[in-house]
């Protein structure tokens, strides 16, 4: 069966992978008509091309810096990050998107961007329970993970192995009910 990768920011992938946040809020790349989550389960790739510390709070700059620095995408990533998505959640007014601004990484302005871009798809915030492996695959990256786009597929060889989440099962039920309760007042609307 072949595994899929999403494409999120490294600075987003370590602070999923330290337990700092189990929440991204996403719209898709530029290459994409709309964002969709179509994988219960996937492999989280880090990516560099597009982020920028300005678009980032500046709480996560200095546990961060390295990934934030960086620019270049490498040759060869670790997949040493596994993800289960647990719920999402459509966004698509700015008084949901502040409900939560205390639990991703993205700067208030940067965010509400996100949420302003391609006004008639919404902005999807996913509460993800993440794993590291113990033994990570390495992809080599080619073309075909290029670009801005959200999901690849990865060769066959690579699959998850062994695991341990990033979080125990009490701090991650508490991290997914502080955001459901404050997503509660915006029910998700067609």
């Amino acid at each position: 069966m072949t595994e899929f990768a999403l494409k999120e920011w490294g600075v987003t992938c370590e602070a999923l992978g330290a337990g700092d946040q189990v929440l991204i809020v996403r719209k898709g790349g530029i290459g994409e008509k709309s964002f969709q989550l179509p994988h219960r389960h996937f492999f989280l790739l880090p990516t560099y091309l597009h982020q920028r510390p300005e678009l980032v709070k500046p709480a996560f700059h200095e546990r961060y810096a390295a990934s934030l620095t960086r620019r270049d995408e490498p040759s060869e990533v670790a997949l040493d990050l596994y993800a289960e998505l647990v719920s999402s959640h459509p966004l698509r007014d700015e008084a949901a998107l502040d409900a939560i601004d205390a639990e991703h990484t993205l700067t208030p302005d940067y965010a509400a961007e996100r949420l302003k871009w391609r006004r008639k798809h919404p902005l999807w915030a996913a509460i993800l329970r993440v794993w590291r492996l113990d033994q990570p695959p390495v992809l080599t990256l080619g073309p075909e993970h290029g670009g801005c786009v959200s999901w690849i597929a990865l060769p066959e060889q690579i699959v998850a192995g062994p695991r341990t989440p990033v979080l125990d099962d009490d701090a991650f039920a508490a991290a997914e009910a502080r955001i459901a309760d404050a997503l509660a007042p915006y029910p998700a609307r067609a």
